[in-house]
């Protein structure tokens, strides 16, 4: 039988405990558990290329969005699954270890810290490996990659932040009913559906946009000989700073509104929901350090 709101957040302050007793402990692991978590989302952002490159919209709006979205969502399966780390989840379990005391204020900001740093490592590498093949190098998908990004760093500030903050929204609480869910069929497709909402609904991840955005930028030199083969328009051009079209303009709003969304609209909807006498009688008579992930 799948936990009440009650058990759910003690299942959730077990996994931060156990996520961030590596921190302390395990340094080293917790690194490596967050550089592998930020590959493994931006394996998402690589398939979401793949299958969005070519669709055109006036085929069916938001057709490109869904094959995006029901590949991407194979990101967070393996992630959860596999027990790696992804800051933005860590964002909503984190804020309810601090509630029950399992973790303290500062010890979570430093979780959030490493895990971005881990995240950060693995999704750039992965994403410059990729740059170095030559599947990605042809016009198709270099125009895709590049137009994708300018989307991403051209809207203005609170436009990137609004739609993070629906990410991680709809991202978290998809994470919390994978930790709520008892059964691995009905974990899959929790897991399955947090990418797939974020991405189908064009909303905006911090590290998935490390991937979406840094791909074209080592590309840039590429596409822009694509470009001038089939436009004599003048090109954007894309940058690593805080400016419009700035990898970093986007990264940032991004990571501050995932932040808004995972610890306001999930973490702490759900310990406020939650009944605080039933909460402290589950602890009373808890036996285990981890109930079942």
């Amino acid at each position: 039988m799948p936990a009440d709101v009650d058990e759910l957040v003690v299942r959730v302050a077990d996994v931060c405990a156990y996520k961030w007793d590596m921190l302390q402990n395990r340094p080293h692991a917790f690194l490596i558990s967050a550089f592998a978590g930020g590959a493994f989302v931006v394996f998402g952002s690589m398939l979401a290329l793949s299958v969005s490159a070519g669709v055109s919209n006036n085929l069916a709006p938001g057709l490109a969005n869904l094959l995006m979205g029901l590949v991407f969502m194979f990101s967070l399966v393996i992630i959860m699954f596999g027990g790696m780390t992804l800051v933005t989840a860590d964002m909503a379990v984190g804020i309810i270890g601090v509630f029950h005391r399992r973790i303290s204020w500062p010890l979570f900001l430093k979780g959030i810290l490493f895990g971005y740093v881990g995240n950060f490592i693995g999704s750039m590498f992965f994403m410059w490996l990729l740059s170095k093949g030559g599947s990605y190098a042809s016009s198709t998908w270099l125009l895709q990659a590049h137009a994708m990004a300018v989307n991403k760093t051209g809207m203005p500030a609170f436009e990137i932040f609004a739609m993070a903050v629906v990410c991680t929204w709809t991202l978290q609480t998809a994470a919390f009913m994978y930790i709520k869910a008892n059964e691995d069929i009905a974990k899959i497709a929790m897991a399955a559906y947090g990418p797939l909402a974020f991405v189908a609904g064009m909303t905006e991840h911090c590290i998935a946009n490390i991937g979406f955005l840094a791909l074209p930028l080592f590309q840039q030199d590429l596409w822009i000989k694509a470009f001038a083969a089939v436009s004599d328009q003048t090109p954007i051009m894309l940058h690593w700073g805080f400016a419009q079209y700035g990898w970093a303009h986007n990264q940032l709003y991004t990571i501050l509104g995932n932040f808004v969304g995972g610890i306001l609209f999930v973490g702490v909807v759900f310990q406020l929901v939650s009944h605080p006498q039933r909460v402290a009688e589950l602890y009373k008579h808890k036996t285990r350090t981890m109930l079942k992930m």
